[in-house]
């Protein structure tokens, strides 16, 4: 049989070496009860990520799956081309014209400018405008100050002219015309050929009509 070897135990720290707690604090610990604790249910709560989270998830995985997986012997070798497109004649001319004008705005001698007086003119109305303009004033004021108390009561009489004899013969002609046409009967109509004629001149007309 093989001897067990049993673990000595480790000897206890001495007072010196252990750590020193405060007086108040140590006054609670000592006074401690486990009695007045409480009982508490621990609720584990475990949220779930959404689709949305999911999905995001997924697509950020992929991508840094194609950057790392990325092979860059598939890549092609390109050359660059760099491109100068030199202004044509109209944009010189433009350019020209531009640098003209700014320099002759810059370069400006203001003591070539001529002194000048202003002078305001204020044409007054003829005689025409100012009649006009009283007539319209005066229409206007007339219309706003108008008085109602001065106007007075009317009565409004309706007046029926009633037609003639004349008038009434002739609006019983117009629709008896107008029923005989509506009220018309095509079948007694008789069939008829029409006959073109065309007569020659005889001789006797002719020789009148040379001699005209």
């Amino acid at each position: 049989m093989s001897s067990c070897t049993v673990p000595v135990a480790p000897a206890p720290p001495a007072l010196k070496d252990l750590p020193k707690v405060a007086g108040d604090l140590k006054t609670e610990l000592e006074g401690f009860s486990s009695s007045k604790l409480k009982n508490a249910e621990t609720q584990e709560k475990i949220i779930l990520p959404s689709a949305e989270d999911v999905a995001q998830e997924k697509t950020h995985n992929a991508l840094i799956a194609g950057v790392e997986n990325f092979n860059c012997s598939l890549l092609k070798r390109t050359d660059t081309k760099e491109k100068i497109v030199l202004p044509n004649a109209q944009d010189v001319a433009a350019e020209k014209t531009e640098k003209a004008l700014i320099e002759g705005i810059a370069k400006f001698d203001q003591a070539k400018l001529k002194h000048t007086e202003t002078q305001e003119k204020n044409p007054l109305p003829d005689k025409d405008v100012v009649q006009q303009e009283k007539t319209h004033q005066n229409l206007l004021s007339g219309v706003e100050h108008f008085d109602k108390s001065t106007m007075k009561h009317t009565e409004t009489s309706e007046k029926v002219i009633l037609p003639n004899t004349d008038v009434i013969e002739q609006e019983k002609t117009q629709n008896n015309l107008l029923s005989g046409i509506e009220n018309f009967d095509s079948t007694k109509l008789k069939h008829a050929e029409t006959r073109e004629k065309n007569p020659l001149p005889t001789k006797e007309t002719i020789e009148q009509e040379k001699s005209a």
